[in-house]
């Protein structure tokens, strides 16, 4: 199965731009805003606050020339880091063998990105009653960043869709929902002082300690307390510790530590609760004890990003028409996030469907198989053509 030429070129140019989220997207979005405007669209960059980096959203008109409703096409430009992977290809320079194209963000996902651009010629010839919408975001990689910006805006402008397609790679199989993704960073203030005077100080690593293990505590009570959801392939709410600094040397009581810690929450589950309890042992229990040994010790806790859980309705007409194309009635739902939840959110109904597996994403040799591209495209030629 060969993929369409303008895929692959899409493909090779997409790759060719590193979008790492350090760096700027705007090389990336410029070159598909100008490849748009020539086809005769009026793209628009709907930038970050810094200026920095870029949303594209372009309006592909019903037949009559309706901008309201249809359906967004949804995908995000930026890729995770290399460094320090063991790549045997170039990864930013697409390598084609045994059916696969390898290269970073081939799976995750710029693979659909290049499909969706090249149906656009096709879409455009396609006599349709609604429009069709491109929707290419910034930093979802790290805390999906650039969707709200987008999002906001279209609400000023009183933009409607009736549904949205997020492109994550999911070999091209519907998934109707996701848990919400919570990030936090916590700073510990004690007090300094000569490890062989220790009741001299207030020791910040131990205290942040005691508070990663009551984080692991509520883990550990969710897992075996549920709720479970069966679909998901971790079934429960998970929390975790993912990060740690502190200390200055062997031989000297920390003053600060800092660590962050992420919770995973299924649909249902308020994240605002579970934070509470956090907050509550700060509140009431660590807090007063490191006190006790240094009466100006403290402790802060800052919100990160967020990305607001998915779950889709089964009777929305998006739900019914994507399992439709992709022939796939399957319940499948994700542990990961994606700027679904947040298009759910801003009252588009959506699901997730796209071209690679994520075991793919994120790894050195990441790869798309050409297989994988070919479905794709029969999938949005299928979607152009119902809605005709």
């Amino acid at each position: 199965m060969m993929t369409s030429t303008t895929t692959r070129s899409w493909l090779d140019l997409l790759v060719s731009f590193d979008t790492t989220s350090r760096n700027s997207n705007l090389a990336l979005v410029e070159t598909v805003r100008d490849a748009l405007t020539a086809q005769g669209l009026n793209p628009e960059l709907i930038h970050s606050p810094q200026r920095n980096k870029a949303n594209l959203f372009v309006t592909l008109p019903a037949s009559d020339g309706t901008t309201q409703g249809g359906i967004i096409l949804s995908g995000h430009t930026d890729v995770v880091p290399v460094d320090g992977q063991n790549w045997h290809t170039d990864p930013f320079s697409v390598t084609e063998k045994d059916g696969k194209l390898y290269g970073r963000g081939t799976a995750d996902m710029k693979g659909f990105i290049a499909a969706t651009l090249a149906m656009v010629p096709e879409f455009l010839q396609t006599t349709r009653s609604k429009p069709i919408h491109l929707a290419l975001s910034y930093d979802e990689e790290i805390g999906c960043l650039g969707a709200p910006v987008m999002l906001a805006e279209l609400k000023r402008r009183g933009l409607r869709a009736d549904g949205c397609v997020v492109g994550e790679p999911t070999g091209m199989q519907v998934m109707v929902a996701h848990k919400g993704v919570n990030l936090f960073r916590c700073r510990v203030h004690g007090k300094a002082a000569h490890s062989s005077l220790t009741p001299q100080g207030c020791n910040a690593i131990e205290y942040a300690a005691r508070l990663i293990c009551r984080i692991r505590s509520l883990a550990d009570r969710m897992k075996a307390e549920g709720p479970y959801d069966k679909f998901y392939d971790v079934p429960f709410t998970t929390m975790s510790t993912n990060q740690i600094v502190g200390g200055i040397a062997m031989n000297t009581v920390p003053e600060f530590c800092e660590f962050t810690y992420e919770f995973r929450n299924l649909p249902g589950m308020s994240p605002e609760m579970i934070q509470a309890k956090v907050e509550r042992y700060v509140r009431y229990q660590l807090l007063p004890r490191m006190r006790l040994e240094y009466a100006e010790a403290s402790i802060e806790i800052d919100a990160g990003p967020t990305a607001p859980f998915l779950d889709a309705s089964e009777q929305a007409a998006i739900t019914t028409l994507v399992r439709a194309l992709a022939q796939d009635k399957a319940t499948r739902k994700a542990a990961y996030g994606t700027e679904g939840g947040q298009f759910q959110a801003a009252g588009i109904p959506s699901v997730v469907c796209g071209p690679g597996h994520i075991e793919q994403a994120h790894k050195p040799d990441e790869f798309v198989e050409i297989s994988q591209l070919k479905s794709c495209e029969d999938f949005l030629r299928k979607l152009g053509r119902s809605l005709a």
